[in-house]
């Protein structure tokens, strides 16, 4: 059996029960980081053995944990933070289970996705989730520009590092639309700032970011009817 499990995106104690109880009976965890799990293990007292699958060594794990599927083995999946399979490579490791023929059991948890839609106070019946936006600036434009004309809510990652860089280029892009910029969820210094794009741009151009940061820009509104979306 494989299981995909959900752990929390900052606070520990967003774990659910049926997430505590696979990780005590599984056999093996597979995570993105040994490190990272391991203080989530500690904090409730597990003991399993760990062995890292992340983006750049996913090939190369494929054929360890396929064998220990083939095996009869129990593993667990968890990524750093939130549910395995959002902006991560979990879904290689799926198809290789279901190819076996190997069960895979999802266990929900948190999300810093749905958590980010759930306080933005923005429409989310319908979303275009970007995950990570590229790194050089050309492709990156290109994807933004693209979403200029795309009537979904639109959502993206992104680092302390590029925070600003980003929002800069969306107020460009994108105008006055409305936005939230979430920070640090679940966490203790967690902020979420609502606005238009060009207000939290100017915001965040002012003051040090800290964190990690989810963003959320609404769809285009309809031309002289506020807040009624497209």
């Amino acid at each position: 059996m494989l299981y995909i499990v959900g752990t929390p995106i900052g606070n520990l104690g967003d774990i659910t029960q049926r997430a505590l109880d696979v990780l005590r009976e599984v056999d093996l965890i597979a995570c993105e980081d040994t490190r990272e799990t391991g203080k989530l293990l500690r904090c409730y007292g597990i003991q399993k053995p760990l062995v890292s699958y992340y983006r750049d060594n996913e090939r190369r794990r494929l054929k360890f944990l396929g064998e220990k599927l083939a095996e009869g083995k129990r593993i667990a999946l968890v990524c750093d933070r939130g549910t395995p399979g959002i902006s991560d490579p979990a879904y290689l490791l799926v198809r290789e289970a279901r190819k076996m023929g190997v069960p895979v059991s999802p266990v929900p948890g948190p999300s810093s996705l749905t958590a980010a839609l759930s306080v933005s106070g923005l429409p989310a019946d319908r979303v275009l989730f970007l995950g990570f936006l590229p790194r050089k600036q050309g492709r990156r434009r290109a994807v933004l520009e693209e979403m200029r004309e795309r009537t979904e809510t639109v959502v993206c990652l992104e680092s302390v590092h590029r925070i600003r860089r980003t929002l800069a280029e969306m107020a460009e892009i994108f105008g006055e639309r409305e936005a939230a910029v979430c920070r640090e969820l679940t966490k203790r210094f967690e902020e979420v700032a609502h606005g238009t794009v060009g207000e939290l741009a100017a915001a965040f151009a002012t003051k040090k970011p800290l964190g990690e940061f989810v963003i959320v820009v609404a769809p285009p509104c309809r031309r002289g009817k506020e807040r009624q979306w497209l």
